[in-house]
């Protein structure tokens, strides 16, 4: 590992002589420094996955320079559910956030709070067949609206309370209907650990996940099992962590009863890994994988599973791909004309991918265009409140910190400082 540093150096310089480029022209293409680079190519800087990628793309070494960078592991396995009857508690604070709070069973029972692990519905009559799924799922389509346009912490209290009522209306059910709720109920609870996800809370996220197989498989729908794996998957994704991303999404779309759309947002997760890693090829490779999966014509049973704002998911996972494998240009290409789908009432989708996009364009040496497109969408970023999305923007504030007297930077930088202090409240 200490000799890591000058490894790349000097692998880093041999390419660079090899294809006839200066120090300086160098600098100017990857819009580092030329006295960074030259600490990085002796060895007395360590160079960062991000900058390993770039220089890969610039100098076509087919992910050469990104295998001499350690790849980052996770510091923590990811969460998985305990079998000691831990219940989760949901407390919201004045401000309006809201967290997750771990209590034993019978620490619950011992307080006389029995009510918590349900709303005490049982026993009552069957309810009628149709009806309440009905209602449900309209509830629940516009729960999914109101999560691309405000805070987690608005929508996070009615998905769990109505995640814990649909549980119990299961109960009385009849045989049909109890099937219909149970799968719906999941479809809550996945929903319910996106948006834990969205606050933060990553155990929580996963938390919830595994209640939603669980409900999912009582109910006779085995595929969420698979989509529980592209949502760690997403996690390991936000840690930077490449293989474990593309192991989950490998192991999703290798899972029995994953349906195609859960195999092609597999695939698309894949992708995502395999550009973190440098590996344009098999990123692409995973992209035609996933456009294929997604173009099957089967109808999913239910509300859709994963994003449903975007008219070509496919199209705009390449733009964030292209930018991790640091064809910033190509990137912003992509990202620039994929945005113009997005509808307007999609404020989440439009925050991420336009953080992204802004992003694109500062690697891509653009400031003036990227300051301008992070200037347009701070106030979507500060109304839906994503912890995701603020790991883009502290990647942003980074690449434009290079640019720090740039006029247009110094004039967004107070505005950036101010939506990166509101998240992180």
């Amino acid at each position: 590992m200490t000799q890591q540093p000058t490894m790349f150096g000097a692998e880093l310089r041999r390419l660079r002589i090899a294809a006839d480029i200066s120090l300086t022209e160098m600098a100017a293409k990857l819009h580092y420094s030329k006295g960074h680079l030259s600490k990085v190519e002796t060895g007395s800087k360590k160079p960062t996955p991000e900058l390993a990628r770039r220089c890969d793309a610039l100098l076509e070494a087919n992910g050469t320079l990104a295998s001499l960078v350690p790849a980052r592991t996770s510091e923590a396995p990811l969460p998985e559910a305990n079998g000691n009857g831990e219940v989760w508690l949901m407390s919201l604070e004045s401000g309006g956030r809201s967290r997750f709070r771990p209590v034993d069973r019978r620490q619950v029972l011992a307080a006389g709070a029995a009510s918590v692990l349900s709303f005490g519905m049982g026993g009552g009559r069957a309810v009628a067949d149709g009806a309440p799924v009905t209602a449900f799922r309209a509830m629940f389509d516009q729960l999914r609206q109101l999560g691309q346009s405000t805070s987690p912490s608005v929508v996070l209290p009615s998905l769990i309370a109505q995640t814990h009522t649909i549980r119990e209306l299961a109960v009385t059910a009849s045989s049909r209907a109890r099937g219909e709720l149970l799968v719906l109920g999941a479809r809550y609870a996945e929903f319910a650990g996106w948006m834990a996800q969205e606050s933060g809370e990553d155990e929580a996220a996963l938390w919830w996940t595994d209640r939603a197989v669980e409900l999912a498989e009582a109910g006779g729908d085995r595929s969420l099992a698979a989509y529980s794996l592209v949502r760690r998957a997403l996690v390991t994704l936000y840690r930077e962590d490449a293989q474990q991303t593309i192991d989950l999404a490998r192991r999703a779309q290798q899972a029995a009863g994953a349906s195609a759309r859960i195999r092609g947002l597999a695939a698309q997760r894949e992708a995502q890994g395999h550009a973190l890693a440098g590996d344009y090829d098999s990123c692409m490779r995973s992209l035609d994988r996933a456009r294929r999966f997604l173009s099957d014509p089967a109808p999913e049973s239910g509300p859709v599973i994963g994003p449903a704002s975007l008219s070509d998911p496919v199209a705009m996972v390449s733009g964030w791909c292209l930018h991790d494998l640091g064809r910033n240009k190509e990137a912003a290409d992509v990202l620039d004309r994929e945005l113009q789908r997005v509808p307007p009432t999609a404020l989440r989708s439009t925050a991420r991918y336009g953080v992204r996009r802004a992003l694109a364009h500062a690697g891509a040496g653009e400031v003036d265009q990227a300051c301008a497109l992070l200037g347009s969408v701070l106030g979507t970023v500060d109304a839906v409140s994503s912890a995701t999305i603020t790991t883009d923007l502290r990647r942003l504030a980074r690449a434009l910190s290079r640019f720090h007297n740039a006029p247009a930077v110094r004039e967004i930088q107070p505005r950036l400082i101010a939506t990166l202090r509101q998240q992180n409240v």
